[in-house]
Parts: structure tokens; C-alpha cells; sequence
């Protein structure tokens, strides 16, 4: 049976576009012999992959933030001959509906965002109490509006390699009898998301003198923090842990946090990935809200602390104090951890 052929406009961000995964279950749920192409940015197309539901992506080649008005048209000219019947926009802004607006896609679907009512035609109003959480608002986008949402939602389930994880490991000269402890203490979003460097070397020393081996995952931009982390563990430690940060690439990093017996993280795309992957989570929260974007796992635990500030999304502390970081204590995460793993 032959569906509809659907471009979804994915998402900028690591940790969106694998909640995006959920959409795309539903989209195959609702109309199993639908076709579904992506357009997003490069870097997403290792990560698309591992998704079944997707058949087809396209690069977006714009920075993020960028108008690129004529690149745009282009794009969008060039998208014509491939008659989508549906376009679904996940972000809000004004760009990102222009391409299916121009391309002439008969039926364009999004929610309410900047100067887009003449560019979408399937426009939805956001009720924020109906759907609090950014999964919900994307999968609602599946169905027709004010349709219920099914229950459970579908979560996402990315593919893990274990070949290349055996191969990430000989490379890596990583031990493949002691258990993992994987720590991603980095955050694209600011310091505000970034639990201190101290804390993670105090719960990575606890771990380390269990005799586990400690993997430090993240980009190239959260070298210096995997560094300062491993500069304060014991020296009798430190061959016991790996820095990884900015040495692979995304799709290394997924089949290296399924090889994790422990994830501890912030509210990072990593930390999405490690959900995905169904590996014992645990994740600090900052600036963020465990109520709008959680781990979408029964297998993870977030943790924060109440502050009368926050949760305040913002990039930096604005009263400069960190309190809602600097006072969830390794001794809280530990204690969490090995309820977590004793569960298993």
C-alpha cells in the first residue's frame, strides 16, 4: 500500500531532532505506507539514519539563524518535480516554512509562529496545558488537529551498530570487560545547562575507584571541560578515563553511549541519544525543565533542584550564582545511580 509522501522541516538541534523520532513512529503508525523525507542540516543525516522511519533525507545548507532569501527560493524550486503531498514545519520561525510555502507542497502543516499565516495552511494554535511537553507538540502534528494523542506516545528507538562499537573500541584502546561509566558534561545551550566540572570529577573518581572505566563523550567545544574534569581525578585514576570529546563523530558517539552500562548527563542532545538508546540515564538539570524536554525512557531519572529562580531557560545564570547546579550534589547523583542500577 502506497501513503503519502511527507518532507518533515527537522529541527537545529541534536536533542529535538531525536525527539523528532516520534513523529515519525507516528506519522508510520497512522499512515503505514507513507514516505518520509527530512530536510535538515547535514550533521543530522548520520543521526536520520539510524531512524527506520526516515526513507529519504535532504541537507539543508544554511547556517543556523541564516535567511539566505535566494538559496531558499532555490531550494525550494529544486523541491518541486518531488510532488510531496504534506509538508509538516517543526520550527517555528518564518524560514523554515518558506521552502515548502515556495515549493508549491499542497498541504502545509506547523504550528503558530512568526509571520507564517500566509505560508501555512494547516496552521495549529498551541494550547500549552494540552501539551506541555515538546514530544506532545511534535507528535501532534501526525494528526489532524485536536485529535487525542495516543497513549502511550510513541518514544524514540535509534539503531545502534555493535560492530562499530567493537571497532570505536580497538581504536580507542577501550576495555571491553569493565563497565562503562559515560559522562556528557557538555551543553550547546550554555553554562547554565552544565553541571560543574567538579562535581562530575567527584562522581567519576567514585566510579573510577569501583573500577570502572570513565568515557567522556561530547564535541570539539567541550574539550576544555572534559579536560578539566580529568585534571581532577586522582592520578592513580587517570589512565581509567577516556576523553573522547571532539574525537568522533556523532554517529560514533551513538553506538559508543549504547556500549554504556551509566550515563550521567545534562540536558544535552547527547542525553537525548543516550534515552533513545534505552541506557541507564541519569540527568541534571539547570536552567532547563525535566517537565518540557525529559528523557523519554523508563530506564533514565532526572534530577534538579527547586530554586526560586528558575527554572529560568536562560543561557547564563542571570543572578550569577548557579545555585540550581552548584547545589545538586554528586552525593545526590551517586545515591540515584545506585538505585537506578539496582533496579536493573
Amino acid at each position: 500500500m502506497t501513503g503519502p509522501s511527507i518532507l518533515v522541516i527537522g529541527a537545529a538541534w541534536v536533542g529535538d531532532m531525536v525527539m523528532s523520532q516520534a513523529l515519525f513512529m507516528a506519522l508510520r503508525r497512522r499512515q503505514p505506507g507513507c514516505r518520509i523525507t527530512v530536510l535538515a542540516p547535514a550533521w543530522s543525516r548520520p543521526l536520520l539514519a539510524r531512524m527506520p522511519e526516515v526513507d529519504a533525507a535532504i541537507d539543508l545548507p544554511f547556517a543556523h539563524g541564516e535567511l539566505n532569501l535566494g538559496g531558499r527560493l532555490a531550494l525550494a524550486r529544486g523541491l518541486e518535480p518531488k510532488r510531496f503531498d504534506q509538508a509538516i514545519v517543526l520550527p517555528n520561525s518564518f524560514k523554515s516554512a518558506l521552502i515548502p510555502a515556495v515549493a508549491g507542497i499542497p498541504l502545509r502543516t506547523g504550528w503558530r509562529g512568526e509571520w507564517r499565516f500566509w505560508l501555512l495552511n494547516d496552521i495549529r494554535l498551541l494550547d500549552q496545558r494540552k501539551y506541555p511537553r515538546m514530544v506532545e507538540r511534535c507528535v501532534a502534528l501526525a494528526y489532524p488537529a485536536g485529535r487525542l494523542l495516543p497513549d502511550p506516545l510513541p518514544r524514540p528507538r535509534l539503531r545502534a551498530d555493535p560492530q562499530r562499537l567493537a571497532a570505536l573500541r580497538e581504536q580507542f584502546a577501550l576495555d571491553p570487560a569493565r563497565p562503562v561509566l559515560a559522562l556528557c558534561p557538555g551543553a550547546e545551550f550554555g553554562p547554565s545547562k552544565r553541571w560543574p566540572e567538579a562535581h562530575y570529577a567527584s562522581l567519576a573518581t567514585t566510579y573510577a575507584e569501583r573500577g570502572w572505566q570513565l568515557w567522556l563523550l561530547g564535541s570539539q567545544r567541550d574539550r576544555p571541560v572534559t579536560d578539566a574534569i580529568i585534571e581532577r581525578l586522582p592520578a592513580a585514576l587517570k589512565t581509567q578515563a577516556h576523553n573522547l570529546a571532539g574525537t568522533t563523530e556523532l554517529a560514533d558517539a551513538l553506538d559508543l553511549l549504547a556500549g554504556a552500562d551509566l550515563v550521567v548527563s545534562n540536558d544535552s542532545g547527547l542525553m537525548h541519544i543516550a534515552a533513545a538508546l534505552d541506557r541507564p540515564l541519569i540527568v541534571v538539570y539547570g536552567s532547563s525543565s525535566p517537565g518540557f524536554t525529559p528523557p523519554l525512557s523508563p530506564r533514565a531519572q532526572t534530577l534538579s533542584i527547586p530554586v526560586d529562580c528558575g527554572p529560568c531557560f536562560k543561557r547564563e545564570c542571570p543572578k550569577r550564582h548557579l545555585k540550581c547546579l552548584n547545589d545538586l550534589s554528586p552525593a545526590l547523583v551517586l545515591a540515584a545511580a545506585d538505585r537506578l542500577l539496582a533496579a536493573r
